[in-house]
């Protein structure tokens, strides 16, 4: 069952339904969703993604889902939260491809940003990406993220190696959007 913590135009974000699990470990027993993740090699069965969602409930994760059908899409929440230096790290990760390149994610970290800076009083909020996921890139530029480093050759894919791009976004990046 969801509830709409935070609601957009076409999805919404929802505390975690640990029932979800089974969507969760198919999306992760998938390559194609995964590749663009740290957790691409790793392998995680039902149990483990149970334990792994019930541990992200207890945090600011949530569960992405569409505001039309509620159906579940993805997750996306704060890591590294310090409240001392108000700084987080974020990530999201659409597993429903079904929803790919439609927004869906986009609207999703842009609700879960504001919050971020207006609930929790955030004042700078980083990310890392694999520099072959150009949609997720420019989704983020478009949010208003931007590059601040990059660490070269540190993502092994396929027999290749790839950049990690470091972007951030501060609070006044934010009200300038």
């Amino acid at each position: 069952m969801y509830f709409k913590k935070m609601i957009g135009k076409k999805c919404y974000l929802s505390t975690i339904d640990l029932d979800d699990a089974p969507a969760f470990t198919g999306w992760m027993s998938d390559y194609d969703v995964t590749k663009y993740l740290a957790e691409a090699p790793s392998c995680y069965p039902l149990q483990a993604e149970r334990e792994a969602l019930d541990r992200l409930s207890r945090e600011h994760n949530y569960c992405i889902v569409d505001l039309e059908t509620d159906s579940l899409l993805g997750i996306c929440g704060f890591m590294n939260l310090n409240h001392l230096n108000q700084t987080a790290e974020v990530g999201i990760f659409i597993g429903n491809k079904d929803y790919w390149g439609r927004g869906y994610g986009g609207e999703a970290l842009s609700l879960l940003v504001k919050y971020g800076f207006d609930v929790l009083n955030l004042n700078n909020i980083m990310l890392e990406v694999v520099s072959f996921n150009g949609r997720a890139i420019r989704c983020y530029e478009r949010i208003g993220f931007k590059t601040f480093g990059v660490r070269r050759e540190a993502v092994l894919r396929e027999g290749r190696r790839h950049d990690k791009v470091y972007m951030e976004m501060t609070r006044s990046d934010f009200n300038d959007n």
